[in-house]
């Protein structure tokens, strides 16, 4: 058995795509999945299953939530171990708190490489980013906002084939899939 989270995309933000966490379980239970458990409401499920490759299990789990809620919802699925490479390559000073934002893009898989960061306009002044399998570590000096390349990037097709998570929240699903 190999443990996983599936990242869940645009569920429960402005009150749209409305998806209860304990709904959510279930369906990750109809699925076979083990020791099914949800870490804030924003669509991180943390669940045991056979090893298969992320992109099958991703696409597994769009179908079920699908004919479930009855709307498409787009999900990335990583192993412990790459969270784990993700949250330890995250410079300790990247936070996400009054002065600086860190977030954390994860890709989809034909974004999924290096090069994606040449499709982020930053500006080197305010932002700092860094790629590790999986996804880019985006941070910035909140002063800086206006300057900054984030202001820019919703909309883009690289936006579109991925979701965000906050550094704390990364770092929190990382602790958890360890523990568990």
């Amino acid at each position: 058995m190999q443990k996983y989270v599936a990242l869940l995309r645009g569920i429960n933000v402005g009150g749209n795509s409305k998806v209860e966490m304990p709904r959510l379980r279930k369906v990750f239970e109809a699925l076979g999945f083990k020791n099914v458990s949800t870490y804030i409401n924003s669509g991180n499920v943390i669940f045991d299953g056979k090893e298969r490759g992320h992109l099958e299990l991703a696409q597994e789990i769009e179908k079920a939530l699908q004919d479930h809620f009855g709307f498409a919802v787009r999900s990335v699925v990583r192993n412990a171990k790459n969270i784990e490479k993700i949250s330890k390559n995250i410079p300790l000073d990247w936070t996400n708190d009054t002065k600086t934002k860190t977030d954390i893009l994860f890709l989809w898989e034909e974004f999924d490489t290096k090069s994606s960061l040449n499709l982020i306009v930053a500006h080197p002044e305010v932002d700092k980013l860094k790629y590790i399998d999986g996804a880019i570590i985006w941070s910035l000096d909140r002063k800086g906002y206006t300057k900054s390349g984030m202001r820019k990037f919703i909309g883009t097709p690289l936006y579109k084939h991925m979701t965000a998570r906050n550094v704390n929240t990364v770092r929190k699903l990382a602790s958890l899939m360890k523990s568990k």
